[in-house]
Parts: C-alpha cells; structure tokens; sequence
C-alpha cells in the first residue's frame, strides 16, 4: 500500500515538473504562468477556436499546415491543406453547430474551410492571386465569409462555401501609387485586403471594416467600414497622423489587427500593430465611435524588423495594452506616458500572439529563429512575467543550438587533411566582434590568417562639396536623410585613413542608391592612395538608377573612373544591388563595361535580398556573372531584414541567427569571398570563422566547382515588363487577370503581387532551382546542380568586344566539352542565331529535360531538402557540402547523394569522422536539424 502510495505521489510531482511541456490551469499543485507545447511544426500563426463553448488552440505552421492542439498539449489533427503557405486564418461557428469552422486564406488562391476535426469541409479559388485575408460575418441568422486578396477583389461566400458576390476595389478605393523613378505603377484606386475584420458597436451589431492597401512597403492603407453585404463603404478614413505630429512618428505598413472595447463604452475600438524597422514601430488605435486616432510610438528596441502585436488583458483591474514587440512585452494602460510603460526583456521574438477571449491565456506562436512550440501564457499567475523572462523554447530551438554545439565540439579535434587544397581568401567586411570571442578572433589572425576581418566603419558624418559641376541635375540635388553632410575631403579622407590602423583593410559605404556621391571622387581615390596597398571595399548599396540618363551619368562619371582607378591597388567596388539586377539589369547597355570583365578585379556582385521574391534566381546570376569572367569574386549579405518577403509582415528579428550561418556556409562553399554579415549574436556566428580558418568549410575556386549544371541559361537585352516585374516588389496591386493568361514568362510572379505564391510550372525558378514557391529560396535544391544564369557565350547576343574570355575556359576541366546554352530575355527563348522564339510555356520542357539528362554527367548529385556543393579540393578529393536548407523552418533533412561518374572508395564526414557506404552508387546522409555537413568523398583515380 504504502509503494503505491509513493507511486502516485512520484507521478504527481512528475507531472507537475513537466506541467510546462504539456499543460495549463489544469488542476496540478503549482501550475505554470507559461506552458510551451511543442508541436514539431514551426508555428507562424496562432488563434483559438471553440468547441461548444471550450476552446482550443488552433496553428498554422510555415509550409501551411493547420494544426488543431489542445490546452494539454495534443495535437488533435493536422491539415496539410495545398502545401503553400497561409496568409490569414479565422475560426467562427458559420454553421449553427456550436463548433467554430476554420478559415483560412492560401498564397495559392485559395479560401478553405475546415470542420472542428480539422476535414476539408469546402475550398473557393478565382484564380492565382494569393488570398490574403479572411473573415466571417453574420447578418441575420446567416453567415457569410468575406476574404480578399491580391486579385483586388472582395468575395462575399456562403457558409458553403458557394460565391453570393464580389465587390471590386475599383468601386470605393481611394489608394493612389505614386514613384520618384519612372517605374511602371498599378492602376489608382484599387486596392488589396490586408485585413479583414469586424467592430462591435454597443448595441450588438457589427460592422465589417477592410484595411486596403497598394503598397506594402511605404503605406499604413485606409480603413474601410461596410456594413455587411454592402457594396459600398458608409465610412473611408485614411490612416495618417495629425499634423502636430508627423515629424515625431513614421506611419509605416500594419501587421497587426486587433479589437476591443478599450474605453468601456460598449464599442469596439480598432487596434493596429506597424509591421516596420524598429525605430518605426507604433501602435495605432482609433475610435470609429468619436472617429477619433491615438498614436503610441515604440522605442528602444535593438534593432531588427518585427510586428507589433498587441491584446487588451487586465492588470489590477485596469485595462492593459499587452504590446509584443521584438524580445519584449510591454504592459501600459490607455493614458500611460512612455515611461510608466513595464518592459519585460526576454531573448526570442515571436511569430504571432492572440488572445483567448474564453480562458483568457494569450497564446504566442513559435520563435522567429525557426521555433516549434506554441506558447501560453497565464496573466493571472504571478509568475507568469519572470517565466517571460526566462523563456527558452523547447523543441527546434532546443535542437538547433544542440546541434551547432555538437559541431564547435568537433572542431575542436579537427585538422585538415594534408592533401587539401587551399581556400580562397574570405573577406568578413562588416563582422563586430564581442569581447567574448576576441581570442578566437586573435588566435584565426595570427595562426590561419583566413578568414580577413576588415575594419568595419560607420559614417554618420559625409563629405560636404560643391556639386555644381556634376553634369546631372538629380546627382546635384540629391541627399541621404540618414547622413549628415559636413566634412571636408581632407577631414573624410583623415577619418577613413585612420581606422587602417591595426587592420588588413577597411569596409564602408562610400555612397547609397539615394545618394552615390557621399564623398566625391577625388576623396575616394585618396583614401585608396592612403591605404598603402591594404584592402579598401567600398561599399555601394542600391546603385540602380531606371533613368538612363541618370544610370549612364553615375557608371561613366562616378562607378567606371573609380574602378579603373582602384585597379591593381587591393581596392573593390562592393556593388551591392536588389531584386533581379544580377540577371537583368545588369545586361543593360550602360553596364556594359562591368559586363565586359574590364575591371573583374575591382567589382564585386552583391545582393540586398530584402522584399525580394527571387533569391535562388540572385544566386544563379552571381555566380554566371564570376564564372564567366566578367567578376574574378562575389559577395553576400545577411541581415534582418533578409527574412522579410512581404513587408506587411515583417518579422525580422530572428535573436538565434542559424539561418544565417546555413546560408553563408551555402554561399561560401560556392566560393563567395566578400561577406557581409549583420551581427546579432556574433558568440553564435564565430562558429562560421572557424569553420573557414580550419578548412571544414572549403571556400573553392570557381575552377574547382563540380556542381554547375552543364546546362545553363544566357540573358540578352532583358524583357521590359520582365525587369519592371522584377523591381516592382514593394506596390501589390498590379494583378491584371488578363495578362497573367496570355502572357507566359521565363521568370515571373516577381512583384509584390506574389508573397508566397506558387510558381508557374515554365519558371525557371521550379525546373531549374527547385523551388515551388515566391519565398524565402535562400538555399534552393537545384538538385540537377546549379543552372547559372550567364552572358550569352555564343551567337548575334554574344558581348563583341568582352575582354572576359569564355565561360567553359573559367570552370572545372570536366565542363570543357559538355556545355549547353540556352537564350533568354526574361520572357521568352531564342535560337542563338536570333531567328527563331521559342513560348516560355512551351519550350521550357525543353531545357528541364536537357537538365536532367545533363545532370548524369556529373560527379555527384544531391536530391532531398538540402542544399549543396561539390569541389574538388585535391586531385583525388572532392567535399561536398550538405545544408538543411529550411531557411526560418529547419527540419531534419535526408540526402540522397548519387554517383553518377565516380566510385568513390570512401565517404566520410570530415568533423565527425562518420562514414558511409554506398549502395547502387548512391547514399544516404542525415543532416541534423538547422545543421550541415562537410563529406570527404576520396576517389581511387585522379579527377580531371
């Protein structure tokens, strides 16, 4: 009696010691403020649904599964649903049961919804256009389900699902796009949803409000209030501040919609969270009762980008904002200054936060850095702010950190095999190292002497000088609001001249997009004469002009004489561009000089990937652009913002930065030199300096690559409308039904119409990448191998006087005679004779198949979830590098690695010492989650 006794007293305590992974307000002695569920799914939207009035916890994860979990922590059910992602979901009983149905909106067009067992009840989908929000309303004793999207179009469903109406923007938007460039705009006075919700007036009823949008970038959008099944909004109220107040705030772009009776009025005030840089964020609220706004700015935040999410809750009986912002809570009451705000600091930032208006829990969804938990939080427990605090999620997080510690533990006893070839030099331009990891740092430059860390400057203060010689009126007259214009040359050449000292090599912005001439000319030339032969990287961000006038004066007055000046004096023009510039833009005539390979030692190819849709596309173009010739190195950029596709739903402030490393690692095994790198947490990210110092990250040649596809694909003139699609990313209003039937493209779905839209099954993007979706591709499959995006090689489009030499002179000798070329303009393809035209939607089967034939003479091939790489690092060596290539969701990934031309005689990993076997020339490598893997396969003969 008495062991059974024990028994039940030890799983009692059992119990409560793992009340936090599974439970909450149950009944146990000692139940938690917080309760973390791990789900195994990286949870990026939450909400509750009721059952006959219970609640539970209702998920949607990155690759759009929908999850039902209950308060103890069972996953119900699981919807796959279409595999794309999901832009919105709302839960509400549209069919009388007393069970919530699930509604979600998909990038790929498409309404579902689900019953309270997580089944299909029904599906509605227009066309491609992804939807973006979604509601339900009653009027009456009926239900109607009201979403939108990026068709501009609202659509009135049955709780059938059955089309009652559609209401098109046209009929009420007051939108208008505006540009500084000539760029093509949408058409004014339309719009696209960006929320669709409902106020509760005090007598019961409600009132549907859209908030419209054109741009998801620069504008908050306009409120529009309807009452249900109107065509016509009774109300339009734009959303912009006072004019006492426009130079203290910024109104930017909303993340957030919430509802609540703040005021105890018995109307619904409406509640909006920016989606924006951090210095931006504001939590707007307005009273559509007194038709009255309230602004509240949230400051110091470390920088990054994010939503602020906010729920009303009680704090000792007052009413509370619950404001999430970053790592932090904030708790304020309506009329609170600044000051009275309570921070409550925490390390991960999170995905998504509601509120349970039945138990009243507020409900996080997993962490930004690739989380798998959905949070929950008691603020009725004591505890429940310094559980905040101390917040470390389980599951993904857990595992990635596990993961990266069990590699530093390898390093550790790893030396490099004697027969290994040396890396290339890698460039670390912007790194900020911590105390913590000064000694690495000292220990890498004084015994490995790679990677190079530059001094990084910042320049706050720019070169003030006369102007009015400048031929071009925008180049005279332009300025950065960000700089300060007061120095004289001498005092900006004696300012960057003196951060040499002790340093290989300094890094810093010698001009911007909006302003290219912070220091003049003649300023820049002294500094790389002061340099003295040490590594001078001027870094130039956003440096396309869509003017030819303009573009043609900044290339031949400014970009061209400094390259040419900076030629043979260790000096680089870090060019470093966005959207598509690296495979259209660039094959414009005014760069036709860089294009050439005229000055291959001075620029360097970079990419802000920030709102870009074309990552796997940036990626085939850098490297066209060094394996051709035309650059002798290439660089990459990661920071915040990279993560941000739609900016409406910026949340870019990943505090574990493993997606990151993974995507340096990827692009520094592809023989990226000049890294310039954003640092969040530096103690985490050193672990890729000693990778490159040690030589388990091989940094090749470009001649020592053996995982190029033998196909590849050459840019003439590009396409009009395929460069504006392209740098169009920021309006989302540009759908044209029309167009998009009859108009098939090579590259396409680029603008910000797209956020996490299917691909055309021609785009290159899917045949040749890998990739089925417009998000995030940082590290794409390619599993045929890398089809590079190159200037053409032979025929009529082919440069005639580049100095650049011949694509297949450049690569591994096995590509001397198996290359195939295929021509391009964006749109369609061209016989190299430039007689014939081929349809995107035709010919591309073309070229997939030559591809995968094509792939059978490589060496190794890769299928799975990852990304990878072969060189060759010694005549019988070859690493290949495996990467979960879940950029914000890792996963545990399998690779199946084939032999095409080889029998290797070993396979081994080269940190763990693991080997593997072949069977039927091929084998099968697990890569741990947010992980990677270098695997010395040895071959009995030398390849050449």
């Amino acid at each position: 009696m008495r062991k059974n006794i024990y028994v039940v007293i030890f799983m009692l305590l059992a119990s409560m010691s793992n009340a936090n992974t599974f439970n909450f307000k149950s009944e146990l002695i000692g139940n938690p403020g917080i309760v973390s569920i791990e789900t195994g799914l990286t949870i990026s939207k939450v909400r509750t649904a009721q059952n006959n009035g219970k609640s539970y916890l209702i998920g949607s994860s990155f690759e759009g599964t929908v999850i039902g979990v209950s308060y103890k922590g069972k996953v119900l059910w699981k919807n796959k649903l279409s595999g794309f992602m999901n832009h919105d979901v709302w839960c509400r009983d549209i069919t009388g049961d007393g069970k919530d149905e699930i509604l979600v909106a998909n990038a790929n067009g498409t309404i579902y919804c689900l019953n309270s067992k997580g089944k299909t009840l029904w599906s509605f989908k227009k066309n491609d256009a992804p939807m973006y929000a979604v509601y339900a309303i009653n009027k009456g004793k009926e239900s109607f389900v009201v979403a939108g999207g990026f068709d501009k179009s609202i659509y009135y469903l049955s709780s059938k699902g059955e089309l009652v109406k559609e209401i098109k923007s046209k009929t009420f938007s007051i939108e208008k796009p505006w540009s500084k460039y000539k760029k093509e705009m949408p058409e004014s006075n339309v719009c696209t949803a960006n929320f669709i919700r409902s106020v509760k007036k005090a007598d019961g009823s409600e009132v549907l409000v859209l908030l419209g949008m054109n741009n998801h970038m620069n504008v908050p959008g306009t409120l529009y209030f309807f009452n249900a099944l109107e065509d016509v909004p009774f109300k339009k109220v734009s959303i912009k501040a006072p004019k006492e107040l426009k130079r203290k705030i910024r109104i930017r772009p909303l993340g957030d919609f919430k509802t609540a009776d703040i005021n105890n009025d018995g109307n619904e005030e409406v509640i909006l969270g920016a989606s924006a840089h951090v210095n931006d964020l504001l939590v707007t609220t307005y009273d559509l009762a007194n038709d009255k706004f309230s602004f509240r700015p949230i400051s110091k935040v470390k920088f990054g980008y994010d939503i602020t999410h906010n729920v009303i809750i009680k704090q000792n009986n007052k009413t509370t904002y619950l404001t999430r912002v970053g790592s932090q809570i904030r708790l304020y009451t309506p009329n609170a200054t600044a000051k009275q705000a309570e921070r409550l600091m925490s390390k991960y930032a999170y995905n998504d936060m509601v509120k349970d208006e039945i138990t009243g829990n507020v409900i996080l969804a997993s962490a930004q850095s690739g989380g798998s938990c959905i949070h929950i939080i008691n603020t009725e427990h004591k505890n429940w702010k310094k559980e905040f605090k101390n917040l470390e999620p389980k599951g993904k997080i857990a595992q990635i950190i596990n993961n990266t510690n069990a590699v530093r533990d390898q390093l550790k006893k790893y030396k490099k095999a004697s027969v290994q070839g040396k890396s290339q030099p890698v460039y670390l331009m912007t790194e900020k190292v911590p105390d913590s990891e000064l000694a690495l740092k000292n220990e890498i430059d004084k015994k490995y002497k790679n990677p190079i860390f530059l001094n990084s400057l910042h320049m706050r203060n720019v070169e003030s000088f006369d102007r009015s010689s400048l031929a071009n009126a925008k180049y005279r007259k332009t300025r950065d609001r960000r700089k300060k214009y007061t120095l004289s040359s001498q005092e900006a050449v004696g300012q960057i001249t003196s951060q040499y000292t002790d340093y290989p090599g300094v890094a810093y912005w010698a001009g911007h997009g909006n302003d290219p001439f912070m220091f003049s000319i003649n300023t820049t030339k002294k500094v790389i004469d002061n340099a003295k032969g040490k590594k001078t990287v001027l870094i130039y961000p956003e440096v396309e002009d869509h003017v030819k006038e303009n573009l043609d004066f900044l290339v031949n007055d400014l970009l061209y004489p400094l390259a040419k000046y900076a030629q043979g004096k260790n000096a680089n023009v870090f060019l470093r561009s966005k959207n598509v510039f690296w495979l259209g833009s660039n094959y414009l005539e005014s760069w036709s000089r860089l294009m050439s390979g005229e000055f291959a030692d001075v620029f360097v190819p970079s990419m802000e990937e920030t709102t870009d849709k074309s990552m796997e596309l940036s990626l085939a173009g850098r490297m066209g652009m060094w394996t051709s010739g035309a650059v002798n190195s290439w660089g990459t950029r990661a920071v915040p913002d990279n993560v941000s596709y739609d900016r409406a739903r910026q949340l870019g402030y990943q505090r574990l930065p493993n997606h990151f490393l993974r995507m340096l690692i990827f692009h520094t095994s592809n023989g990226a030199q000049f890294i310039n790198n954003f640092a969040v947490d530096q103690e985490y990210m050193s672990i890729y300096w000693e990778l490159i110092a040690k030589g388990a990250l091989y940094v090749p040649k470009r001649n020592e690559i053996l995982s190029i596809s033998p196909v590849h694909l050459s840019m003439q003139h590009p396409d009009h409308h395929f460069l504006n699609d392209g740098a169009n990313v920021k309006w989302t209003a540009f759908y044209n039904e029309e167009f998009e039937n009859n108009n098939p493209f090579v590259m396409s779905r680029l603008n910000g119409t797209w956020p996490g839209a299917a691909v055309t099954e021609w785009d290159f993007s899917r045949y040749a990448a890998g990739v089925k979706e417009r998000r995030l591709n940082f590290l794409a499959p390619y599993q045929n191998g890398l089809v590079l995006i190159t200037p053409p090689q032979e025929g009529v489009f082919a440069q005639k006087d580049a100095v650049r030499g011949k694509l297949s002179n450049n690569l591994h000798p096995l590509y001397k005679n198996i290359m195939k070329e295929y021509i391009t303009d964006g749109r369609n393809y061209y016989s190299a004779d430039g007689k014939e035209t081929y349809k995107a939607d035709e010919y591309y089967k073309v070229i997939e198949n030559d591809i995968k034939q094509s792939a059978k003479k490589l060496p190794i091939t890769v299928s799975g979830d990852v990304a990878w790489v072969v060189a060759q690092t010694s005549p019988n060596n070859l690493r290949l590098t495996l990467i979960d290539n879940g950029y914000v969701n890792p996963e545990k990934s399998e690779a199946i690695v084939k032999f095409n031309t080889i029998t290797p005689v070993k396979i081994k990993d080269v940190l763990s010492g693991e080997e593997f076997q072949q069977t039927k020339a091929s084998t099968t490598i697990n890569i741990p989650l947010g992980g990677f893997r270098f695997i010395d396969v040895e071959l009995k003969n030398e390849l050449k």
